[in-house]
C-alpha cells in the first residue's frame, strides 16, 4: 500500500470528533456512575437523559474508531518523520495502536458491563478508562513535543488534508 503524503478529511474529522467525544465521555461521566453505584448495590438500572448520552457516547466513539481502523488499514497513514529515532518511532507506533485498542476496548466494556449486568466488565471498563486516559495524555504530550521543542510541524498533519 502507498504511504499518503498527510491524512484525509475524513481521518482528520475523525479524529477530532472521537476527540471531543471522548471529553465529553470524561467530563460528564457522573450521571452513569451514580446509575452503575445503584445496580452494584443491587438496585435496577435506571437509564435518565444522562445515562442515554454516556450510552451513545460510548457506541459513537466505538463506531467512529472501528472506522477510523478501517480508513488506516485501506487508506494508510502518512509516515513518521524520518529523523525520528526508532525508539520514539516504536513508542509512536505502539501509542496510537494502544489508543485504538482502547477506543474499542472501553466503550465494549462498558457494554457488557451495562447491557449484560456483569460486573467484572464494569470494573475492567474502569481500568481501561483509566489507562485510555493516561495513553491519550501522553499522546498530547507527544503532540505538544513534536510542536513545540522538534518545531517538525508533526501537528499540522491533524489540521490539513495531505
Amino acid at each position: 500500500m502507498p504511504v499518503p503524503a498527510g491524512y484525509s478529511r475524513t481521518q482528520i474529522a475523525l479524529h477530532w470528533v472521537v476527540v471531543l467525544l471522548i471529553l465529553a465521555q470524561f467530563l460528564f461521566h457522573e450521571p452513569m456512575a451514580e446509575a452503575w453505584d445503584v445496580v452494584e448495590d443491587g438496585g435496577a438500572a435506571v437509564t435518565s437523559a444522562g445515562v442515554l448520552l454516556h450510552i451513545i457516547g460510548g457506541i459513537a466513539v466505538l463506531v467512529f474508531a472501528l472506522w477510523r481502523l478501517a480508513l488506516r488499514m485501506t487508506r494508510g497513514v502518512p509516515a513518521l518523520p524520518a529523523n525520528d529515532p526508532p525508539l520514539q518511532r516504536l513508542a509512536a507506533h505502539l501509542g496510537h495502536w494502544g489508543l485504538y485498542a482502547l477506543m474499542v476496548a472501553v466503550p465494549l466494556s462498558g457494554m457488557a458491563a451495562w447491557g449484560g449486568g456483569i460486573k467484572a466488565a464494569g470494573e475492567a471498563h474502569e481500568v481501561l478508562k483509566t489507562l485510555l486516559l493516561l495513553l491519550v495524555l501522553v499522546h498530547v504530550a507527544a503532540a505538544l513535543w513534536h510542536q513545540f521543542w522538534l518545531k517538525d510541524g508533526l501537528i499540522d498533519r491533524m489540521k490539513r488534508p495531505g
